[in-house]
Order: C-alpha cells, then structure tokens, then sequence
C-alpha cells in the first residue's frame, strides 16, 4: 500500500471535484493545492503555487463562462497516491438539444491532508479548437446571448456526487441565493 488509504485519496478527489467542477467555486477551488503545488496546464501554461493558480483560474472561468465539466469516470492510484479524471469540457448547445463537447484529462498528485500538490491538464486541442467554433456558430444561429446564460444540463450519468445545478446562477454561493 501506498502512503495514503485509497480512502483518503477518494474523499480528496469528491471534494475537489465538487468544489471546482461541480460548485465552481474557484477561490475554494486553489485552496485543494498545498502552498507549492506545480498546476500544469498543456496548453495555457504552468502556474507554481496556489495563489497563482487563484490568480489564473478566476478570470479564465469567468472568461468562459459557459463552458462546464462532465464528468465521466475516476481512477485512485494510492500506490502512487494519484488521481486520474477523464472529463468533457461541455457547453450547452444553443439550439436547446445536446452538447458542444471536447475530452480532457487530469492527473492529480496527492499531498496529503486533503491537499493536491500537482495537477496536470491535457485536452484534445483539435477538438476544443473546433467546438469554440461550433459553438460561436450555434450562438449566431439560434441564440446569441446564449453564453452569458450559463447553462448547465446534461452533467453525464456519473455518480451523483459529480453533478451540479442547471444553472451556473443556481450554484451554491451564487449572488442573490
């Protein structure tokens, strides 16, 4: 076994998910990092630290807001005191029916005490490329004020635990709630 329980690898991997994902809570979202963490992000960057990753998260969630995680399945390596999340960055299609999708995957490296002292981000950059397109040309066709909405429906059929409210206003935390 390895120096953390699966357990408390798990109970990690739920609260982070339903903090960031679920609840996108992203100021409570960095405080799953310990203070030195590396967040690598493939595409966007590395950031070294926990007020860096606050820094860069709060203003790309903001900048696309109506993009959302769904779920689709977890792995624990308490050998290697790893987590691995394989996801759909989602948006809502604009016509009301279905999805505008792409696949990512991130690698957590746990620190104990509930903390994460790295994250690794990989998504498929062909397909995140071409749904931005989809979907600005969704939004023209039948809704352009469709992102500031912040829908979220389809949040998958993974674990209850995984999915949040339909709206991005209706999360917990959210102004006027």
């Amino acid at each position: 076994m390895g120096r953390f329980s699966r357990e408390e690898i798990e109970r990690a991997f739920q609260h982070y998910w339903q903090t960031g994902a679920v609840n996108e809570d992203w100021e409570g979202f960095a405080n799953n990092f310990t203070e030195d963490v590396l967040y690598v992000e493939h595409v966007l960057g590395t950031m070294n630290g926990r007020e860096q990753v606050r820094n860069w998260i709060l203003p790309i969630m903001e900048e696309y807001c109506e993009l959302y995680t769904a779920y689709e399945w977890h792995s624990i390596d308490d050998e290697g005191g790893r987590a691995i999340v394989y996801m759909q960055n989602r948006r809502d299609h604009p016509s009301g029916t279905g999805t505008i999708d792409f696949p990512g995957i991130t690698i957590l490296g746990y620190a104990g005490d509930g903390l994460w002292n790295l994250e690794e981000d990989y998504w498929a950059v062909p397909a995140g490329n071409a749904s931005v397109k989809a979907y600005a040309a969704a939004c023209q066709q039948y809704d352009p004020d469709h992102k500031q909405k912040r829908t979220r429906l389809h949040w998958g059929s993974g674990p209850a635990w995984t999915r949040g409210v339909s709206s991005w206003f209706e999360r917990p935390g959210a102004a006027g709630r």
